[in-house]
């Protein structure tokens, strides 16, 4: 890629709201699978601790997520279910929201005419993988009332 290519896209990036939360949501994702990659279940050396469990001395329902991320990304995926049965559901939440983020900006910076149409399907499918990963977390919220 030449210096022209990369000063195009960093101006159809950083003239566009959309570009712009898209990069922060897509560099936020990769932190956390950075952050997954780093730090080792065998270890336990999670910088991050769960305050509820601190406070109560009781696993929450998000417990052992962490530890599932760090199984996952090394092909554990039985192992990391034992840590959180909702790991891997939550781990593809968030694989694809870091697809969704790369391929609907690009897109739209390609065609910048359907932006607000790419815009509306991008919501769309963002609330429907939420909607369908998180729906055992919401489903507990809901039952503490």
């Amino acid at each position: 890629m030449k210096t022209g290519c990369f000063k195009r896209l960093f101006n159809a990036i950083a003239g566009e709201p959309y570009h712009i939360v898209n990069l922060c949501f897509a560099i936020i994702i990769v932190l956390i699978f950075v952050y997954s990659a780093v730090f080792s279940p065998e270890k336990n050396n999670y910088p991050v601790v769960c305050l509820h469990e601190k406070i109560t001395g009781q696993p929450c329902f998000s417990c052992g997520l962490s530890h599932s991320f760090s199984l996952i990304l090394q092909g554990k995926i039985g192992e990391a279910n034992r840590w959180n049965r909702y790991g891997f559901r939550v781990f593809l939440f968030f694989a694809a929201q870091l697809v969704f983020r790369v391929n609907f900006t690009r897109l739209s910076i390609k065609y910048p005419d359907a932006r607000k149409q790419l815009i509306i399907y991008d919501s769309v499918a963002s609330l429907l993988v939420f909607a369908i990963s998180f729906a055992p977390f919401i489903a507990n919220i809901i039952s503490g009332f």
